[in-house]
């Protein structure tokens, strides 16, 4: 463009030159506003960031001051886990932490795009990040900033901004020689067009130099829509951060566009995860109506259970923490423990002793019915325990799980309901989406497909061991082209790292399923998935927009330009206003997302109808109204 001003000046047309120069500066201040748009959220995450935060000083026994509130305020960088930090009404909390003392009211809104305001007391964890509503606070910090929620939030999204996907790459590999070959043909326009077309190689009042004809080319032809079509990328990353949706990188978004199924895992994905504890039942060894255990039966092994489960991730260990936590249970010691993935834990714990005083060593194993049973001494004691199973009162369709202590089995029974949203996600993604749509589950035909049946999935597999699941994923991913795999991170991140695309759970999940995740949701539930999906489809689209708006107004502005019909002024104003259209098509991936061309149609007919709606009811600006008498 520079180019084109200066040589401009240098053949006599020194206002063309000049008219030059401020287009191309004014569509660049255009092309900077609009790609700035792309990386809003991300500003904004930054600017609700506090700088420092009021940390309390501490008494000798490391307790806050609570008396005098004494603080300092410590730049959110230095902290540290482990100390007391006082959050005003109003004020953002600066790190992940733990509330100690107080009560309040928080939103979260801007970190998962949930608005509801949550109330908080002692004991509730609170994200960094996350804005007081009202009333003061002592939060406890749990972690460093560069380790708390808000912080991972700006530097996955950034990144993801920056991993640049198949076709940017390609794009930019592609602009570097196309670039080159613009140049050349320039030159040999401007060289070769006074022999072969008899044109002026300066110009005259009556024809075009080939010099200038040149020039108009090498602007007409230059690259610079093509290098913002993938704008769109950025802008979908940004738009689905705003929703609490973590994308690492535009690959990501191609990636769900070229799948055609999707794969939910079972427990805490499409249900709550929050199993309960319904029942206990002794069903093996017991001697029924004769005292055999201390104090009795159900609660030595609850005991043992809860003191297996302890610290545990996997939603039956929770119930089962959960549900000893009040009652009055005989106190079990662990001594050794043993994890067993996909079938159950083995430990060795101490244990009070039928009729006696004294501490007992037991060899307890806990898991899967299937894992307790290959335990068994016999076929036949193994056949009784699976009988015993289908034949108790709570049903098949509950979730079981089976302790073995010295040989006494007992079966634990647990519920756990589908989340409120699933159906309509389910309902979505088949409807729209037109997914083939499957569970995958480690749990029992009767309970995975009572889930299944209240979601509305018709395909399920169960029974499966992390294993199993993984070359379950390999081989519809091979056989259907690309898949997609949902769960909640616990135990499934084998199958999330070899799927097409991984999408997690994030609150609940596993550092390591983090890692190989491809997709995090930040709301506890799957109502972001046909978002992300459908937002993936707009996108790819908006991107083919953009580059074939791009080459088109490439070749709608050279051939005129070459053949001398456009002023080199005319030809910059179709070069940067192709480049601004780019723009404006791209940042069109703000918008929420639709699931056909007619609803994407209507939305720009509405926003057009809002417009000259809203113009139509301005008041001329010279119009004279009557004062009131």
């Amino acid at each position: 463009m520079a180019l084109a001003a200066f040589a401009s000046v240098f053949m006599g047309n020194t206002l063309e030159g000049g008219l030059l120069l401020a287009m191309f500066n004014l569509a660049h201040i255009a092309e900077e506003y609009f790609t700035s748009r792309a990386m809003v959220d991300v500003k904004e995450l930054k600017d609700n960031n506090p700088d420092f935060a009021l940390v309390l000083e501490e008494n000798s026994d490391g307790s806050p001051q609570f008396s005098e509130l004494i603080y300092k305020k410590v730049p959110v960088h230095d902290l540290e886990a482990g100390l007391y930090i006082l959050v005003k009404a109003g004020e953002v909390v600066p790190v992940d932490g733990e509330v100690y003392q107080g009560a309040s009211t928080i939103t979260i809104e801007h970190l998962t795009g949930e608005a509801k305001p949550l109330d908080i007391k002692a004991g509730d964890r609170v994200p960094g990040g996350a804005r007081n509503l009202d009333g003061m606070m002592i939060i406890k910090a749990t972690k460093t900033w560069n380790q708390s929620t808000l912080n991972r939030i700006m530097q996955l999204t950034e990144e993801g901004q920056l991993n640049k996907p198949k076709l940017q790459r390609w794009l930019d590999e592609f602009g570097e020689h196309y670039s080159k070959v613009v140049v050349g043909l320039s030159l040999a326009v401007a060289v070769i067009g006074p022999f072969v077309f008899k044109w002026p190689f300066i110009g005259t009042s009556v024809t075009r130099g080939s010099v200038y004809r040149a020039l108009g080319l090498m602007v007409a032809a230059s690259p610079c829509a093509l290098a913002v079509a993938p704008l769109a990328y950025a802008t979908a990353i940004s738009a689905c951060a705003r929703k609490g949706i973590l994308l690492k990188g535009g690959h990501v978004l191609d990636a769900l566009a070229s799948c055609h199924t999707i794969a939910f895992d079972k427990t805490g994905t499409l249900t709550t995860g929050n199993l309960m504890c319904k029942a206990i039942e002794p069903i093996r060894g017991h001697r029924m109506g004769i005292p055999c255990c201390v104090p009795s039966c159900e609660k030595e092994a609850l005991a043992v259970a809860a003191a297996m489960e302890k610290g545990t991730t996997h939603p039956i260990g929770r119930a089962v923490v959960e549900h000893s936590l009040g009652k009055d249970l005989p106190n079990i010691f662990l001594k050794s423990f043993e994890s067993l993935p996909g079938r159950g834990l083995f430990a060795t714990l101490t244990g009070p002793k039928s009729g006696t005083e004294e501490g007992e060593l037991l060899k307890a194993s806990l898991g899967s019915v299937d894992y307790i049973a290959s335990l068994c001494n016999s076929n036949a004691e193994s056949v009784y325990l699976k009988e015993a199973v289908k034949n108790s009162s709570y049903g098949c369709e509950y979730v079981h799980a089976a302790l073995s202590i010295d040989k006494k089995v007992t079966l634990f029974h647990f519920e756990d309901e589908p989340r409120p949203s699933t159906e309509n996600v389910i309902s979505a993604l088949r409807d729209h989406a037109k997914l083939r749509i499957m569970m995958l589950t480690g749990d029992h035909a009767p309970s995975a497909w009572r889930v299944a049946n209240a979601v509305g999935i018709k395909e399920v597999y169960c029974d499966l061991k992390p294993e199993d699941k993984l070359n379950k994923v390999k081989s519809i991913s091979r056989d259907t082209g690309g898949l997609i795999m949902v769960g909640d991170g616990i135990n499934d991140a084998p199958a999330l790292a070899v799927a097409t695309v991984g999408i997690v759970l994030a609150q609940r999940a596993s550092a390591t399923a983090i890692a190989v995740a491809d997709v995090l949701l930040l709301q506890d539930n799957i109502s972001g998935v046909p978002y992300c999906v459908a937002k993936a489809h707009q996108t790819t689209l908006l991107v083919k927009q953009s580059v074939g708006l791009a080459l088109s107004c490439i070749l709608f502005a050279s051939l005129p330009s070459v053949m001398g019909f456009l002023p080199l002024w005319l030809t910059v104003l179709l070069h940067e206003g192709g480049t601004l259209l780019v723009c404006l098509n791209s940042i069109r991936a703000l918008n929420n997302p639709t699931w056909s061309w007619r609803q994407d149609l209507q939305h720009i007919l509405d926003g057009l109808k809002a417009f000259f709606t809203l113009l139509l009811k301005r008041s001329p600006a010279n119009t004279v109204q009557a004062a009131p008498l």
